[in-house]
């Protein structure tokens, strides 16, 4: 994720891309997860027809798929002002409070990583978003007091990549919950050639196919895969890249042929040479190949999984055949054993 001051403050307006930004402004530049921009497009225009703020939106989805440039356009699309921060850095009740006390009429406050907020932090948040203002205990002791705070009307939006992490009590307050998918080949391939138009450098569409499959399904990836081929074919003194060109950068980059890299490779080599292709735990395999364990479960697992490499079971995770198969080793079924396990030792399936 980016970086975020605890708060940053920004005027959406048509000067957002005179940095070169590869980030969309508008619904319009917005490529893929159409079902999603078409129904927030209609929700803006009604709150911008009577007059009020949106409801809070909640963006959930593995990283990189655009729910920090979702946020900035739904801002943009409203004409307001988006004030942005990330919930581990609002640690005290002070900080939630001075950000929504300086929000202006129908402003938005973009918090990433929301599943992150303290209980403390979200009994604050609670009331502003439902009813429009904060409790502020002031003192100490007998002495103490609460001072109610009214607000400004504004949406929230909250970003996740681990909704389970999410209360209930703070789910159910988002009147618009969305889920980002993965995205197709042809939108990765629009992605590829609306970037390398803003990067200025050519790209065949052969080029825009291959950087596409090999991308993890994501944008985000798409974007940085692109920048380092141009980068190579710079250097190479070439204004275009090509086919032949973007093999050789990825060849460089180590990304393979369906878009896993060397950490990739790494955990499924972990399960399969160390722990005979599973089950084994997400701790172990996190120590084993020296990465955190929101790591792998936010960034690598899902993928793996979606792809058909990896497996979760109740003992753990488990190498597919495909996995097998993509690192060139010899498959062995333990299906059958771990199904005969689990039925003579039930209590397994629960650790």
């Amino acid at each position: 994720m980016e970086d975020f001051r605890l708060v940053c403050n920004d005027k959406l307006d048509e000067d957002l891309n005179q940095e070169k930004s590869l980030r969309p402004s508008r619904f319009n530049e917005f490529i893929g997860q159409k079902k999603i921009t078409d129904n927030l497009a209609v929700f803006i225009q009604s709150a911008k027809m009577r007059k009020q703020p949106l409801d809070h939106v909640l963006l959930a989805g593995p990283p990189g798929l655009g729910k920090t440039t979702l946020a900035f356009i739904i801002a943009n699309e409203l004409e307001v002002n988006i004030k942005a921060t990330s919930a581990p850095v609002i640690d005290k009740a002070g900080d939630l409070a001075s950000i929504l006390t300086s929000l202006e009429e129908n402003d938005v406050l973009f918090v990433d990583e929301i599943h992150r907020l303290s209980p403390a932090i979200e009994e604050i948040l609670y009331p502003a978003m439902e009813d429009g203002h904060i409790d502020i205990l002031v003192g100490q002791g007998i002495g103490a007091k609460t001072i109610k705070l009214n607000l400004s009307p504004f949406t929230l939006i909250g970003a996740t990549t681990r909704t389970g992490l999410l209360t209930s009590a703070l789910r159910d307050r988002f009147g618009i919950p969305l889920r980002l998918d993965y995205y197709d080949t042809d939108d990765l391939k629009g992605i590829a050639r609306r970037s390398s138009r803003i990067l200025g450098i050519g790209l065949d569409d052969d080029a825009a196919l291959e950087i596409a499959r090999r991308s993890r399904r994501t944008p985000r990836i798409v974007n940085r895969l692109l920048k380092r081929i141009t980068d190579f074919t710079t250097v190479k003194g070439m204004s275009r890249i090509d086919l032949q060109m973007t093999k050789f950068s990825l060849e460089k980059l180590d990304i393979d042929e369906i878009g896993l890299d060397e950490m990739d490779r790494k955990i499924l080599h972990t399960i399969i040479d160390k722990y005979e292709g599973g089950p084994v735990g997400i701790k172990t395999i996190a120590i084993s190949v020296g990465e955190e364990v929101d790591t792998l479960e936010d960034y690598y697992e899902p993928f793996l999984v979606q792809i058909g490499l990896l497996k979760r079971t109740p003992r753990g995770r488990m190498a597919t055949r495909r996995a097998y198969d993509h690192l060139g080793l010899k498959y062995e079924n333990k299906d059958e054993d771990l199904q005969e396990n689990l039925f003579n030792n039930p209590e397994d399936g629960l650790s």
